[in-house]
């Protein structure tokens, strides 16, 4: 399914939309298509470019600044899908200190990791399994919730992220 960038009236990244959902604010006047894929929908009355991205017509107030909830896809998206102990591919997720001994479930303590490091490791932090974490874990970049709400990232979604980072 295509996915489609939701800009505000002031062309600042809101949220990512089904493409059926960008095309109903369109046809209910809420949205105008800036960006479309070249591809194009058609019923007995209207033809209509399938949107890449599209602008509402009004100003949307946000409460609060956007952050990309904590979930596994997340920790992999972060950590490039890359095991921070070995460098090799990761498959898993890791707490650095383990739940066990008082760690937590967040951002700073999770990080992406391979089977093999993650059983290495088992219930020790890294110092105790004579392993080095490559990066600590930390909380996502502001326009993170974008890579997470989307499996790839349209060419033409690029210019208005850049844009509001």
């Amino acid at each position: 399914m295509r996915n489609v960038l939701v800009l505000n009236a002031s062309y600042e990244p809101l949220s990512i939309v089904s493409f059926r959902r960008a095309t109903c604010l369109v046809l209910d006047d809420k949205a105008e298509i800036i960006e479309h894929d070249g591809s194009v929908l058609r019923s007995p009355s209207v033809t209509l470019p399938v949107p890449s991205v599209v602008r509402l017509r009004y100003m949307v107030r946000v409460a609060r600044r956007r952050q990309a909830v904590l979930s596994r896809r997340a920790v992999f998206a972060r950590d490039d899908h890359t095991c921070q102990y070995c460098g090799g591919p990761a498959d898993s997720i890791d707490h650095v200190l383990p739940r066990s001994r008082g760690g937590g479930h967040d951002w700073e303590n999770l990080v992406a990791a391979c089977r093999r490091c993650n059983l290495a490791k088992r219930d020790r932090t890294p110092e105790e399994a004579g392993m080095r974490l490559r990066r600590p874990g930390c909380p996502p970049r502001p326009r993170s919730w974008v890579v997470v709400g989307a499996s790839r990232m349209p060419e033409a979604w690029k210019p208005y992220l850049a844009r509001a980072s």
